[in-house]
C-alpha cells in the first residue's frame, strides 16, 4: 500500500540550528544552552578529546583532535547555521583564527565561531574596554589569557584566578562561593566583569551580580549562546542571563 501524500515543513526548529563543540569533560555546555535556547532554535553537541587536567599542553593538544570531533557533528546535515568551538581557554591557545580556519574548511555550510569569539562581542556590545576577569586557570594560562586579551584592545584591569586543573573541580564551585570570587576580582575602575571558563556555574549568577555591582557581567556560556544566536540572524531579547541576552 503506498501512501501519497508525503509532506514536508520546516522540521522542528525552523529559525536556526546551532552546533556546538564542547571539551571531553565538559559538565556545563549542553545544560546551560538548553536553558538560553529561544524557541524554534535546534542545538546539536559533540565532544572533542582533552587530557583531565587543565593546562597548556592538553589545551594545546585539542587541536590535533578537533578534525574527529568536526566529523561528528551531524555529518549527514547541511542545516547547521552556527559551528561553535566551545572552549574558552584553548580558543585563546590554539588561536581563534586558526580553529575557525578549520571548522570553515571542514563545515563550510555554516558560520564558524569560538566561544572567546563571543566573548570579545559581548565585551564590545556592552561597551567595555577595561575588564576585570574571574578565572577558574592556573597562573600559567591566565598570563596568556591577559595578553590574549591585550593584543584585543581591551584593558586588563585586574585578573585572578581559581587554580583549578578539572572540569570536576571547576563544575562544584557554588554559586555563592563564584559570587564572592567575582566580587573579590572585580574593580570600580572596570567597565565590565569576565568570568571566564563554560565549566564554571556563572550563567545563573550574571543577573544578580550585574544588580549589585552596577554593571554589565559577561560569562563564558553566555557569551558564547548569544554570539551564536546573533550570528544565526535570531535577535530574541531573553530576561535571566544579564544585560547582554535582554539588552543586546
Amino acid at each position: 500500500m503506498s501512501f501519497d501524500k508525503l509532506r514536508f515543513d520546516d522540521g522542528p526548529y525552523p529559525r536556526a540550528r546551532l552546533g556546538f563543540v564542547a571539551v571531553a569533560n565538559a559538565g556545563l555546555t549542553e545544560g546551560d544552552m538548553f536553558a538560553m535556547c529561544p524557541p524554534g532554535v535546534g542545538l546539536s553537541f559533540t565532544r572533542v578529546r582533552m587530557q583531565t587536567a587543565c593546562t597548556v599542553a592538553s589545551l594545546s593538544g585539542m587541536e590535533r583532535d578537533l578534525g574527529d570531533a568536526l566529523a561528528t557533528l551531524s555529518p549527514g546535515r547541511q542545516d547547521l547555521d552556527v559551528l561553535c568551538y566551545n572552549c574558552t581557554a584553548g580558543s585563546f591557545v590554539i588561536g581563534e583564527d586558526k580553529i575557525i580556519a578549520m571548522i570553515e574548511a571542514t563545515r563550510p555550510q555554516g558560520r564558524a565561531t569560538t566561544l572567546l569569539s563571543g566573548v570579545h562581542a559581548a565585551l564590545r556590545a556592552v561597551g567595555a574596554r577595561r575588564v576585570a576577569m574571574a578565572t577558574a586557570y592556573t597562573d600559567d594560562i591566565n598570563e596568556l589569557e591577559k595578553a590574549h586579551f591585550t593584543r584585543q584592545g581591551f584593558d586588563v584591569v585586574n585578573l585572578a584566578g581559581l587554580g583549578l586543573l578539572t572540569d570536576v573541580e571547576m563544575n562544584r564551585v557554588s554559586p555563592d562561593c563564584l559570587m564572592d570570587f567575582a566580587r573579590h576580582v572585580d574593580r570600580p575602575e572596570a567597565d565590565a566583569l569576565f568570568i571566564s571558563c563554560g565549566a564554571l556555574r556563572s550563567t545563573g549568577i550574571v543577573e544578580t551580580l550585574e544588580r549589585e555591582l552596577g554593571k554589565p557581567v559577561i560569562g563564558s556560556n553566555q557569551a558564547s549562546m548569544w554570539n551564536c544566536l546573533r550570528l544565526a540572524g535570531i535577535r530574541d531579547r531573553m530576561a535571566g542571563f544579564g544585560s547582554l541576552l535582554r539588552d543586546h
